[in-house]
């Protein structure tokens, strides 16, 4: 894996040219540099979304909770001096109103409302399951995502892009209480996709509408075989008229039923003829209070099966079984009692049906309109006041845990010309102080943020995160700087299409 850094938000401020949404086309900027080469990468096809969702949905979310932050082996690290970047306008300020909103007026409040529309993107390097933060973003059809380019790209990936991409706004402890969000395509600059230029450390990700659990229900054996969602069959017990009926109904060969010779053991006196003896482990409590062997009692003692066994501490310490435990002259032991007892087998047959389930999903609709989308802006001036949202988890340098990856968090100050960081390509990037750890890269940096509304301008993402007094302590984050080269690679992506992926019937749809 070609590892990287965390990212971080810039403010928003002053004059900014306003523009807006007119049919297909979002907006244009009259001094627009001439259109950068971009990088697409299809992520998933509507038939290979339903892998992607049972991947991350199965098993309560099992693997969403066991993703770790996406981070770099090296940070950017060491004593540097802040500022000094080629981060410059390349033409006139633009901006695109977030969604539902013609102007945003940034509030000042004591406590800050956290975005809706932030989250978590979740993808796959081999078989580990990674997170970056990211967020809803302004778009034609409400579906689009900004994160950074090292959160969806990896030129070392034969296609380009990370696996099994999926976006969960609000989520959190493995919940997506809007819905899962499976990407289709990925737009980012030429530079990042082949060159690892961290100066277009951004990505812009169409997503499907979004899909939510929607229950489960006992299906035919044909139906339960063509389907292509979570699906699951349990044996359950019936009667025998149940099983004639079942024979009846489907003929003895196709039938989903069938039968058990009863070996249930029950447990007789122990004088019973023809009846095996058996045992089980107990407390040394109830084995003292036990008879002794040779009498008639069903549960005896029995001591030639008392068993000691000498153990390291560690085995010692996490045992919870009912064996006793001691330490006996510096060592750690465990004894197992035993009682023995007199069993015979039951004879019978027990009837059981073969029930199918399934898993149906909900069509959750456009990410744009559960969650909103922040609006998008470029070409603006450094210095402005910004707030920059993530979910950090990684420790600092000097091993504090200051965060746990669970909920949100966010920086707020003036952006500063970022120097150049010659390991990244990074040399026209913007910084912001701030102490979010690996976790928050691909986070928005919000201008103009209004907590009432919970909506503004994204001017940036995080993608570098250091340490600038190398005193063991994250201090900074740095984000490409948006020019009239990130809006054309944005306007291309934010005008795209993607649909549902959900079936009248509650499947995901089989054909792309």
């Amino acid at each position: 894996m070609n590892t990287r850094i965390a990212r971080l938000a810039l403010p928003l401020g002053g004059a900014i040219a306003a523009t807006s949404m007119i049919g297909a086309t979002l907006v244009t900027s009259a001094n627009a540099a001439t259109a950068p080469s971009k990088k697409v990468v299809s992520l998933a096809s509507a038939s290979q979304a339903q892998k992607i969702t049972n991947f991350w949905t199965a098993n309560a979310g099992a693997n969403l909770k066991a993703a770790a932050q996406y981070e770099s082996s090296s940070q950017v690290e060491g004593k540097i001096k802040l500022g000094g970047g080629n981060a410059n306008p390349d033409g006139k300020a633009g901006q695109v109103a977030p969604i539902g909103q013609e102007k945003v007026v940034p509030t000042k409040v004591k406590n800050v409302n956290l975005p809706k529309t932030i989250g978590k993107v979740f993808f796959t390097v081999g078989d580990k399951e990674y997170w970056c933060s990211a967020s809803s973003i302004q778009s034609k059809y409400h579906n689009l995502v900004a994160t950074a380019g090292h959160c969806v790209f990896d030129e070392n990936i034969q296609n380009g892009a990370l696996d099994n991409w999926v976006f969960i706004p609000g989520y959190y402890q493995g919940k997506a209480p809007w819905g899962v969000y499976v990407g289709k395509a990925a737009y980012t600059h030429y530079d990042f996709a082949v060159y690892e230029d961290f100066d277009s450390d951004y990505a812009f990700v169409t997503v499907y509408n979004g899909i939510t659990y929607g229950g489960e229900k006992e299906v035919t054996k044909s139906t339960f075989d063509s389907w292509q969602g979570y699906k699951y069959a349990k044996d359950v017990e019936i009667t025998a008229d149940q099983y004639k009926k079942c024979i009846d109904e489907f003929g003895k060969d196709k039938a989903p039923c069938f039968t058990k010779p009863d070996g249930t053991d029950k447990v007789v006196p122990w004088d019973t003829k023809d009846a095996v003896i058996a045992n089980k482990e107990v407390t040394k409590d109830e084995f003292d209070k036990a008879p002794k062997a040779g009498s008639n009692q069903n549960y005896q003692q029995a001591p030639w099966m008392t068993k000691k066994e000498i153990v390291d501490e560690t085995t010692y310490n996490a045992y919870t079984g009912p064996g006793y435990k001691k330490i006996e002259d510096s060592s750690f032991t465990i004894t197992h009692y035993f009682l023995v007892y007199k069993v015979s087998k039951a004879s019978g047959t027990k009837y059981y049906r073969t029930v199918y389930y399934i898993e149906y999903v909900k069509d959750a609709g456009r990410l744009g309109d559960n969650v909103g989308g922040q609006g998008f802006t470029w070409n603006q001036k450094v210095g402005q006041p910004v707030y920059a949202f993530g979910y950090p988890a990684a420790p600092h340098p000097d091993g504090d845990k200051a965060f746990t990856g669970e909920t949100p968090k966010y920086c707020y100050g003036k952006t500063f010309a970022a120097a150049a960081v010659a390991k990244f390509k990074a040399e026209a990037q913007i910084g912001l102080k701030c102490s979010m750890t690996a976790g928050s890269s691909g986070g928005p940096w919000i201008l103009q943020y209004s907590s009432t509304k919970r909506l503004g301008y994204i001017n940036g993402v995080t993608s570098l995160i250091g340490d600038a007094d190398a005193n063991g302590r994250i201090d900074f984050a740095t984000s490409p700087y948006f020019d009239s080269e990130t809006y054309s690679i944005y306007k291309s992506a934010a005008n795209l299409w993607s649909g549902s992926i959900v079936t009248k019937d509650g499947d995901i749809a089989t054909k792309a």
